[in-house]
């Protein structure tokens, strides 16, 4: 616990198998109570490799439900532990777990209500490999986003993020894409209701068993990010969007 707060650790697997103990040596275990595994009908033994290094709490999907649909079962699980502080943490160690003991301070002092880990603060996207055209692509989507939705962050598509446990039961992801646009319709909720961002630098590694999307459903991701930022300004100007709605 972390003054008094549960915090909890949530992986949203798929393939992790190559990864997954890497990953889950470095998570600091004087601060985090929980770890949760949600693998997402991977074709190899990640599940496996979670129950032999004894991973308590491990969530099957019977069918591949898509990086969004992980993250719901991971948030219900979490929220059914009791989890008042919530990290997500890729399993694939794109994203070092040692930032972990950051992000849980600034939550569990009460200086921000959600974290992410940003790989474009400093120089950490290019130098940990992240191909040119997903760099540009982010500058270029995260100035959109930024316009549209009157927020200053320097990037919106981070997968590392935590969340207090009032956070995520206040709005209401359960109605959100099951695709990779959950993450930026799960932004907009977050400050749609008012919440503040914080973000801290993360170097990441990009390598060939680190989880990419390939160029076409990066195409496809970036059209529903912006679908998703011009609905969130055309809400603001009154025009209703459900999706925006708390619980």
């Amino acid at each position: 616990m972390y003054q008094g707060r549960k915090v909890i650790v949530v992986l949203p697997a798929y393939r992790a198998a190559l990864t997954l103990e890497r990953t889950y040596r470095e998570i600091p275990f004087d601060l985090v109570d929980e770890v949760v595994l949600v693998d997402d009908k991977s074709p190899d033994n990640t599940v496996e490799v979670a129950r032999a290094l004894g991973i308590r709490h491990i969530v099957e999907h019977q069918r591949n439900r898509g990086y969004g649909g992980n993250q719901k079962s991971c948030y219900d699980k979490a929220l059914e532990l009791g989890g008042d502080i919530i990290v997500m943490l890729h399993p694939d160690y794109q994203y070092t777990p040692k930032l972990l003991a950051s992000m849980i301070t600034l939550l569990g002092n009460e200086v921000y209500p959600v974290v992410f880990g940003s790989r474009i603060l400093g120089k950490g996207a290019l130098k940990g490999g992240m191909p040119v055209y997903k760099y540009i692509a982010n500058r270029l989507l995260t100035f959109f986003q930024n316009v549209l939705m009157g927020q200053k962050l320097s990037e919106y598509h981070t997968g590392y993020r935590a969340y207090t446990g009032a956070v995520l039961r206040s709005i209401d992801y359960e109605m959100l894409s099951d695709d990779f646009v959950f993450d930026n319709e799960i932004v907009a909720q977050i400050c749609w209701q008012g919440y503040e961002i914080a973000e801290i630098t993360c170097p990441t590694k990009y390598f060939e068993e680190a989880s990419s999307i390939n160029f076409s459903r990066s195409v496809t991701y970036g059209l529903g990010v912006l679908r998703v930022s011009l609905r969130y300004r055309l809400a603001k100007w009154g025009v209703p969007w459900s999706i925006l709605k708390g619980r």
